[in-house]
């Protein structure tokens, strides 16, 4: 190594050891360990500075400037805080509202702008508010300003006087604007047609800027030769919707209008207009029925004359005017037929146009017509019928011909039909008119939200988020009782984790009552349904008048409440086919079984359903006592009860016979072929076929039965279960202790549809539906419904009728017939079966017995043979022989007998029994 480099490694060393100790003798004394970590934490508490070389703001030097605004701007932020609180507090409380009042304000509103488009269009109104009425009112409606303020007037008379049909708004609405947009355009081409080149006057003094704007398209694409015909036609359209008029029903509602205000003194001629295009037969009756009774032809129901002596159960004349070529009618919407010609002159015996068209009326009342309500004009001619339609009466009944309405009524007395075993007694000819809907009372609009309901979505939201669930409330549906939130979870969050939290959540709503769904059928979200606090009563009324409802023509058709969507739940018994309805005392039950029997009252003739009641309650369905659609006085006693059942067993096998010898499987199917003639008897027989009614049974106790004959009971439910289906025959089971012993397995497994109501314990529910839920139900007909077939129950709120409206359902139905009750449902108490009244050598037996029964009042065959230690058959004959001396009563299967005679009653008794062994 040359001494130039190591020279120069030597001062580099130097420099380097030089730096080093310059460094040290710079760098502060070391700190202990807790001093380095609170450094540590304050230069992480320090934001980086931008710059080194930046500098420090200056601070501004207090003045009485900047205390001022300071002082005004507080006092602004305050102010507006403030307003803006009351403001949002307002809101919050119109939220709230009740629907009825927010309606009732929107009507007050549109008064108050009637008002003052009356005074801006009738008269001279000064100011600002004058020129915007002639602007807007006038500029756009021109010469028609003067009608504006009638329109409007007229719908906020309507939101007052009708706030329970929202339905009907869109319908008006749409009605209205077309109607005026037409009339409009026809102004404005009859002005002339100015363009707005003429000016803003020219305008209003035509049909303003909304006839310009309905008008210049036609006129420049079609002309003025067209356009005018295209614009009535828009205009007829709004006026057939604001009136709720089909095309197929002007000339009815013109005949009814003329007739309302005779217009028309003599009928006019029948062949210018069919008569069966002004009916709806399908259709029910209007509110309010005439005196006089009403008369099922066949395929349609019309007046019967006054006085007539015809037999109501006259079954086989329902088929009179059908030959076998008819149309195949359906069990309630009947084939059209063409009525025959009513003579013009009057005084004849044809049928004047005012029935016709208040009998049109009293059809089209109540019933929803092409998705519209009738017109009140129509329905008000139902209060108008003074007359009787002479009602026909088929000649032959093997020709086929449709019965002559010209024709006076044979007043002869029709031979009444010999009694039959295979066929119920009912009537072809027979007089009934249905009960009006109106007899029921219709509720108030319901509400689709509330104030409860935005505090529990907040409360849900709360509980998300200190459990840090990533879920979230993404709406709601209001039912009658309860209302389902849904609930959406975030991605990987398990389903089970909203679950768990079922406890949390019914603390922060403050309710015990809450049932989740995971999830909601048909939805990927989550279901919490949590009682209302403003629970709504569901009026029966209310179904039967729903789409739903008049869209079903099957009689069978029940309506059963509302879900938790605010849907209405109408179900056919048919399809069940058998219902088990079962629940705790208080929860539902009874009105469930109210419901269903008027229902079938209001929906069906006693032609077409026949019922047998079992109430061994004794006061549930004594209301229905009378009533025409009765196959037997209602039953109390469970031992006849248990006797009807076997007869409906055998009422069974004779329709299954009638199936098997003419190749039908079910018994509409039959019926249809009996209406129509295609099913005849043999040559030589002697009998009659008439159609088979539907047979409900409805039983409101089952426990009763089944602790009085449990394996009879037991064996008539089964067999009727598993084939009565097709024989038209349909069981309603009703109970309050749904155990084991009463539902047994084999009813439940023949009893495919179930309606739980709140029940007391898991097992109960598990019991009626197979699974939890019926528990957390709270009473007062909240339910849920099972349908055949479903896999998860319908939560949904019971309706509800009220006893009046029973009562007027159950009078009009006892005016219009009395029943007629078949002699062989229940046997009655039947001769008193063969006892050997001989005593022999049993007379100390006797009176031991009689002496050990009549002091513990206690009557059983084995209490016999413990106390007195003989066998099983001397027991039963000593029983036999204190039966045949009046001292027990009848056996009743297992329970014990009924002890006849007092205590103190005992000496007498044992002198009898002496006396008569003597």
């Amino acid at each position: 190594m040359s001494p130039d480099h190591k020279g120069g490694n030597l001062a580099t060393m130097a420099s380097r050891t030089s730096g080093t100790a310059k460094k040290a003798a710079a760098k502060p004394p070391a700190k202990k360990p807790a001093a380095k970590k609170a450094a540590a934490k304050s230069a992480a508490a320090k934001p980086p500075a931008k710059k080194a070389a930046a500098k420090p703001a200056p601070k501004p030097v207090p003045s009485p400037t900047n205390g001022l605004y300071r002082l005004v701007r507080a006092v602004w932020l305050g102010f507006a805080h403030s307003i803006g609180a009351i403001f949002r507090g307002i809101g919050r409380g119109a939220r709230g509202l009740d629907p009825a009042h927010r309606k009732d304000g929107l009507a007050l509103l549109l008064l108050g702008v009637t008002l003052v488009v009356a005074a801006g269009t009738w008269s001279n109104l000064d100011g600002p508010v004058g020129d915007l009425v002639t602007l807007l009112v006038t500029g756009a409606f021109g010469r028609l300003d003067l009608l504006v303020p009638f329109l409007v007037g007229a719908v906020a008379v309507r939101l007052m006087r009708h706030p329970e049909q929202p339905e009907a708004n869109g319908r008006i609405v749409i009605g209205l604007s077309a109607l005026v947009i037409g009339m409009l355009g026809l102004i404005h081409i009859a002005c002339g047609a100015p363009s707005r080149s003429d000016g803003a006057q020219a305008l209003r003094d035509a049909g303003g800027l909304i006839g310009w704007a309905a008008a210049t398209p036609f006129l420049s694409t079609v002309g003025a030769f067209l356009a005018v015909p295209l614009l009535l036609l828009f205009t007829l359209f709004g006026l057939l919707v604001v009136t709720a008029t089909p095309v197929n029903a002007i000339p009815q509602r013109l005949r009814a209008a003329g007739a309302r205000v005779g217009l028309y003194a003599t009928p006019p001629d029948p062949e210018a207009v069919p008569l069966e295009e002004f009916f709806d037969e399908d259709a029910e009756a209007g509110p309010e029925q005439d005196d006089s009774p009403v008369r099922r032809l066949p395929g349609r129901l019309t007046k019967s004359p006054a006085g007539s002596d015809a037999d109501p159960y006259d079954v086989d004349k329902d088929t009179a005017g059908l030959g076998s070529g008819a149309e195949e009618p359906k069990p309630r919407r009947r084939p059209r037929r063409r009525a025959e010609a009513v003579p013009a002159a009057a005084g004849t015996d044809g049928i004047d146009p005012v029935d016709v068209a208040a009998a049109a009326a009293a059809a089209l009342d109540g019933a929803v017509l092409h998705g519209v309500q009738p017109s009140p004009l129509v329905a008000d001619l139902t209060s108008r019928i003074t007359k009787q339609v002479p009602a026909a009466r088929a000649e032959d009944s093997d020709t086929g011909s449709v019965p002559d309405l010209t024709k006076k009524p044979d007043a002869q007395v029709s031979e009444p039909l010999p009694p039959r075993a295979e066929q119920l007694q009912l009537s072809g000819d027979i007089t009934y008119a249905l009960p009006s809907l109106d007899l029921l009372e219709r509720g108030g609009p319901g509400r689709t939200r509330s104030a409860a309901n935005d505090a529990v979505v907040a409360s849900l939201s709360q509980v998300f988020k200190e459990f840090k669930v990533d879920a979230s409330v993404t709406g709601f549906t209001r039912g009658p009782t309860v209302t389902r939130y849904e609930v959406e979870l975030g991605a990987a969050v398990k389903v089970e984790r909203i679950t768990a939290l079922a406890k949390n959540i019914a603390y922060s709503v403050a309710s015990p009552d809450v049932r989740i769904i995971s999830p909601i059928p048909g939805k990927s979200a989550v279901g919490i349904e949590i009682p209302n606090s403003d629970r709504e009563m569901v009026n029966l009324g209310d179904l039967l008048r729903s789409a739903d409802a008049a869209g079903e023509d099957h009689p069978m058709t029940v309506a059963l409440g509302k879900d938790v969507e605010g849907g209405y739940v109408v179900a056919n018994l048919t399809k069940m086919p058998h219902v088990l309805v079962a629940g705790a005392t208080g929860s539902g039950k009874s009105s469930c079984i109210n419901c269903l029997i008027t229902s079938v009252m209001c929906r069906a003739t006693p032609d077409e359903v026949r019922m047998v009641l079992v109430d061994p309650k004794r006061v549930e369905l004594t209301a229905y006592e009378g009533i025409p659609h009765l196959i037997t006085p209602i039953i109390t006693n469970p031992k006849r009860a248990a006797e009807a059942l076997q007869w409906v067993v055998r009422e069974m096998d004779l329709r299954y016979d009638d199936l098997a010898a003419y190749g039908f499987r079910h018994i509409d199917d039959f019926n249809a072929a009996v209406r129509s003639g295609r099913a005849k008897t043999p040559e030589g027989s002697e009998r009659e076929l008439a159609p088979y009614p539907y047979l409900l049974v409805i039983v409101d106790e089952l426990a009763d039965l089944m602790m009085v004959a449990p394996r009879d009971v037991e064996d008539a439910i089964v067999r009727i279960t598993q084939l009565a289906r097709a024989a038209g025959i349909h069981l309603v089971l009703a109970t309050q202790r749904p155990s084991v012993d009463v539902v047994t397995g084999l009813i439940k497994a023949n009893v495919p549809s179930r309606l739980a109501f709140a029940t007391s314990s898991l097992a109960d529910s598990r019991v009626i539906l197979d699974q939890p839920g019926a528990e957390k139900l709270i009473g007062k007909g909240d339910g849920l419904f099972l349908p055949m077939g479903a896999n998860k129950p319908i939560r949904m709120q019971g309706a509800f009728v009220t006893e009046e409206e029973i009562a007027k359902v159950v009078e009009h139905c006892k005016a219009q017939l009395t029943p007629s009750y078949r002699s062989d449902v229940t046997v009655g108490s039947g001769p008193k079966k063969e006892i050997d009244e001989e005593i022999g050598d049993d007379m100390d037996l006797l009176c031991q017995a009689a002496e050990l029964v009549v002091s513990t009042q206690f009557g059983s065959t084995s209490m016999l043979q413990r106390k007195l230690r003989v066998g099983f058959a001397k027991a039963g004959r000593l029983m036999d022989l204190m039966e045949s001396r009046g001292i027990v009563g009848p056996s009743e299967g297992s329970k014990a007998r009924d002890v006849l005679v007092k205590a103190d009653e005992l000496d007498g008794v044992l002198a009898v029994i002496r006396g008569g062994g003597e």
